[in-house]
């Protein structure tokens, strides 16, 4: 992996700078690479003809002028379809793939890393890990050495463990929501090594950190957009900041 700065964490642009302008549109990517983030974070979904698109949602009312679930459409349906205007910027955009938005990195002449969540459950269920590979392949990212460097993310333990066994060049990061009381989190499922803690489980735990950090896991804290939660994260050591606000992050970083 390409080494983090001693001095800071590395700044994730999380659907790009989605606060900015509408999420997971190439607009919102070219504005978060122009404001220097160490790489960028998507979600992707797989349409029904088998293309893997940079989607939240299961379905399409709240970020595009469509409706009904996203794998019951085509990725010429989606072209279609308007994916920015419902955004406060009023900028319209179309659907983002997941090949446009590597060749968009690769051609920032840079190192970057792709932060990519795999969204489970899902009606197509591995074939999101299998095609991932597909695309990876495809680009030349599946060694892990090219200065795009992608990273996959999942709430679901068992397709961190699929793309572990697919494609296990890929650093993987399992994400956490919640922990029940008491609990004590010291190692990640699957051999994985990267931790993907939410911000309101580490304002309650921070222990959580610490305990992953001793245990030599890099962790990765997701949604950080406030300055006071970026100096939290600061002080805790984390990796990996991923933020709504990449401009901001970076400014303060670096002040």
């Amino acid at each position: 992996m390409h080494p983090a700065s001693s001095s800071r964490p590395l700044v994730f642009a999380h659907r790009g700078a989605s606060a900015e302008l509408p999420e997971h549109t190439l607009a919102a990517y070219r504005s978060a690479l122009a404001a220097g983030v160490d790489g960028v974070e998507c979600d992707i979904r797989l349409t029904r003809d088998g293309h893997l698109v940079c989607f939240h949602d299961r379905r399409l009312e709240r970020t595009s002028s469509g409706s009904g679930p996203l794998a019951l459409h085509t990725l010429g349906q989606l072209r279609e379809l308007d994916f920015g205007s419902w955004h406060p910027s009023g900028q319209a955009a179309a659907v983002l793939t997941l090949d446009e938005l590597l060749e968009e990195c690769r051609g920032a002449g840079r190192p970057l890393r792709v932060l990519v969540e795999t969204k489970h459950p899902n009606r197509f269920g591995a074939a999101v890990e299998h095609r991932l590979r597909v695309v990876l392949r495809r680009h030349g990212l599946l060694n892990g050495q090219a200065p795009v460097q992608v990273i996959m993310m999942s709430f679901s333990p068992l397709a961190v463990r699929r793309s572990r066994e697919l494609m296990p060049a890929i650093p993987t990061v399992q994400l956490i929501d919640l922990l029940p009381p008491g609990v004590r989190v010291k190692r990640l499922p699957f051999g994985t090594r990267i931790a993907g803690p939410g911000l309101e489980l580490v304002r309650r735990r921070p222990d959580v950190v610490r305990r992953l950090k001793a245990s030599g896991h890099e962790v990765f804290v997701w949604t950080v957009n406030e300055p006071a939660d970026v100096d939290l994260m600061v002080s805790l050591g984390v990796d990996g900041i991923i933020t709504d606000r990449p401009k901001e992050v970076v400014a303060r970083l670096g002040a």
